[in-house]
């Protein structure tokens, strides 16, 4: 377990409900209303709004709720090089996946300036009330998602984003990160005609980069609350068990707790981050139902091994039920600490 904190830890995952304010600074932004400063500004404030959400719940663990990236993956393309943006071919209707821009891979793939999650940190750093904190970064599987390589080679291609994302996680090691996360919501479909244990070696390549504590947020997907694949976990055994982490985070709630015995043989090799509060989901858990699903995870978990989050980032819910579900996960974890 991560030094300093309490058994039985509450965590986010990573992203947060941001403010309403914040996403009508971003439309005026586009709009040409506000200049580079006033975003700039707007931006810092909603961090500083995240991370006060965050220690009010009580968690132990904070992040800076992804708020530069709210688009998760989509908004980290505009730092690389050698893409080309293809526009999604649906407009109307739902928000989904099909509505998110794609690239090709035209040329090398780099990021001169890299991805921007050192000056993050070391924001969030001086504003975390010296809790523990923790980055969070898309996988390499997950980059390579939304990349066609074209004309060029699938394995030079991947190559390339993994030297990216490992010279990001080298910045921010030496930045002084608490803990890293990567999040890998690709791995149940592995992109560029990947098996499952080829995913997972890709993976490993990045983590190889971080020597603190490393964490790999295994996701079904959660764009505007829908998932984006077939959500058993036993098919991924193999390709999780072979992960070179410290901690597997993984979701529970909004799957009715399903498979939760597959943790007995995951636990021998990972600390276990269970997702007990649905964040796919507008109803609202009560401590007590929190409880309830962490003593169901008990059974194949001892405590010392488990931390309790929320299935997934809490970006794609409004904020007044971000803050609500948060406090309950956090009222929750206390009922069985006997806090």
């Amino acid at each position: 377990m991560i030094p300093g904190l309490p058994e039985l830890p509450a965590i986010g995952v990573g992203s947060y409900a941001v403010p309403g304010w914040f996403i009508v600074a971003q439309r005026q932004a586009r709009e040409g209303v506000l200049g580079p400063h006033d975003m700039e500004e707007a931006t810092n404030d909603a961090v500083r709004v995240v991370v006060q959400d965050q220690i009010e719940a009580g968690f132990d663990v904070i992040s800076d709720g992804e708020v530069r990236r709210q688009r998760f993956v989509y908004e980290m393309f505009q730092h690389m090089e050698g893409l080309t943006r293809v526009p999604a071919t649906r407009r109307l209707g739902i928000a989904g996946y099909d509505q998110a821009p794609g690239f090709v891979a035209g040329e090398r793939i780099a990021a001169p300036d890299g991805l921007g999650l050192g000056a993050e940190l070391a924001f969030l750093k001086d504003i975390a009330a010296g809790r523990p904190v923790k980055m969070a970064l898309p996988g390499p599987l997950t980059f390579a998602m939304r990349i066609d390589p074209g004309p060029r080679d699938a394995a030079v291609v991947l190559d390339e984003i993994v030297a990216i994302l490992t010279a990001e996680i080298r910045a921010l090691a030496a930045a002084g990160a608490d803990i890293f996360q990567l999040d890998e919501p690709a791995l149940p479909h592995p992109p560029l005609g990947l098996t499952h244990a080829e995913a997972a070696a890709a993976i490993n390549r990045v983590l190889a980069a971080f020597d603190g504590y490393r964490a790999v947020h295994v996701c079904f997907g959660n764009n505007a609350g829908r998932p984006f694949a077939d959500r058993r976990f036993g098919r991924l055994m193999d390709a999780m068990t072979a992960l070179d982490a410290d901690q597997l985070v993984l979701e529970f709630a909004n799957r009715e707790m399903a498979e939760v015995e597959l943790l007995a043989d995951l636990q021998e090799s990972f600390e276990i981050a269970a997702g007990v509060v649905d964040v796919k989901n507008f109803h609202l858990e009560t401590p007590e139902d929190v409880a309830r699903r962490l003593e169901t995870v008990l059974r194949h978990v001892p405590m010392a091994r488990l931390s309790a989050t929320s299935d997934c980032g809490f970006s794609a819910l409004p904020r007044y039920i971000a803050r609500q579900k948060a406090s309950v996960l956090v009222a929750g974890a206390r009922l069985l600490r006997g806090d």
